[in-house]
């Protein structure tokens, strides 16, 4: 699997964290972006906020957005999410979260440009970081909120540099920590141990793919239904594999594309396999396509495995189509960017109105309110259903059409004006009610 690295001068070993860099500023500036206007919403973005929040200030992580109480764990198994305990400390706002999420993203470009400056040459390899940075899985992962995935695409990216350099021991500690971000990720371990065997280093690698096997096994059928309230793994949709077969054909044209299809060639794919795999099979169809962060984690993988199956030809090829693809993907996301529902004016009364509620306070809120009250109350989800009666209800104009409708919605606020609510404030664009 090695490929001959020829040496390279200091400048070029600066150009994978120049690209980093401009990486960084951009996912960052789109995130905050999308928290200013109004587009950053309660599920995600207001979930993981509650769980850092809680390993914040030393208690069990809890996420009221799911449920009053509901434990963070209990929905997927990521500990990891302490990390970002001391940094929310510093900063306890939601903005902490994307921005760590813009940074994770983009130090996983490091390795990447790394690879492609080495493989194809500075300007080359200038080019194939710039289309990795824009690729489509990850600006997907970046419009959508933050999720706890953003801390495996750096681990699986140094992973993969280091299978490429045949560092073998140095490849599972960079891949051992994906145990701690999501239950499904210890398959990708697996994944590295399996590539490890097809390279002759088979006591390393059936130990690695044993233990990765059998941690994801231990987490979905034991710690996950252990943690849940309902004593059952909470996402478990049931299984549809020949449903949708054109998005799901389209979404993996998309994965190999920009590599000119060489990745196809490398047995590095093989650690996309158990992403892939559970996602083609879920009866789940918002894991089908290219939508939302599920293939962040695939983005790596597929342009480090491009790297190492390229041949000459293809080798010419790469960078065009890496640009070509990062580009479309850039068009096809900014045009779904908006300045959102609201009017800047409108965005400034609905915060006016926001202000009122006390902090500390026990607030039922809108899904696109959520994260500007997450940081200072304790926030649960208005979805016209609850049965949840706080102190606090705070309602958009215009409510979403999910996850019930808009007609079960306006029932459930006429319902709280006739149970001892009363309309304290409101605007065009948000509705405050509160209950002595």
């Amino acid at each position: 699997m090695l490929i001959d690295f020829a040496p390279v001068q200091v400048r070029t070993r600066a150009l994978p964290f120049l690209v980093a860099a401009v990486a960084f500023a951009g996912y960052a500036a789109w995130s905050l972006e999308r928290l200013r206007t109004f587009d950053a919403s309660g599920f995600d973005l207001g979930i993981f906020e509650q769980i850092v929040r809680s390993y914040a200030h030393g208690h069990w992580p809890v996420a009221d957005l799911l449920g009053p109480g509901a434990p963070g764990l209990g929905d997927h198994f990521h500990p990891i999410l302490a990390l970002l305990a001391p940094c929310y400390l510093l900063w306890p706002s939601p903005a902490c979260l994307l921005l760590a999420q813009a940074f994770l993203f983009a130090i996983s470009a490091v390795p990447v440009t790394r690879c492609a400056v080495q493989v194809l040459g500075t300007r080359r390899g200038a080019v194939v970081g710039a289309g990795y940075v824009l690729s489509w899985g990850l600006l997907s992962a970046v419009n959508f909120d933050f999720h706890e995935v953003c801390f495996a695409v750096p681990m699986v990216a140094f992973a993969a540099e280091h299978l490429l350099r045949e560092r073998w021991r140095a490849a599972v500690w960079c891949a051992l920590p994906l145990v701690l971000v999501k239950e499904d990720l210890p398959l990708t371990l697996a994944a590295v141990g399996a590539v490890l065997v097809l390279n002759r280093q088979r006591r390393l690698g059936w130990a690695v793919l044993v233990f990765g096997v059998t941690c994801s096994a231990l987490l979905f059928l034991v710690v996950l239904p252990a943690l849940n309230p309902a004593g059952a793994y909470a996402h478990n949709g049931g299984f549809n594999p020949f449903g949708g077969a054109i998005v799901k054909v389209s979404m993996l044209l998309a994965l190999v594309v920009p590599t000119g299809f060489a990745a196809l060639r490398s047995p590095l794919l093989l650690l996309a396999v158990p992403t892939l795999l559970w996602r083609l099979v879920s009866a789940n169809d918002r894991y089908w396509g290219m939508g939302y962060h599920y293939s962040a984690v695939l983005m790596p993988i597929v342009f480090i495995a491009g790297l190492h199956g390229a041949r000459k030809a293809a080798a010419r090829l790469l960078p065009a189509c890496a640009l070509l693809a990062g580009l479309a993907s850039l068009a096809l996301q900014a045009a779904h960017v908006t300045e959102g529902v609201w009017t800047p004016s409108q965005r400034a009364g609905i915060d006016a109105v926001l202000t009122r509620i006390p902090d500390g306070a026990t607030v039922l809120a809108s899904n696109r309110l959520a994260p500007r009250l997450t940081s200072r109350c304790t926030v649960l989800f208005f979805d016209g259903v609850t049965r949840e009666r706080p102190e606090w209800v705070v309602v958009a104009r215009p409510e979403q059409s999910w996850p019930t409708t808009l007609a079960t919605k306006a029932l459930a606020l006429d319902d709280l004006a006739d149970t001892g609510y009363l309309r304290v404030d409101e605007t065009d664009s948000v509705v405050l009610l509160h209950r002595e």
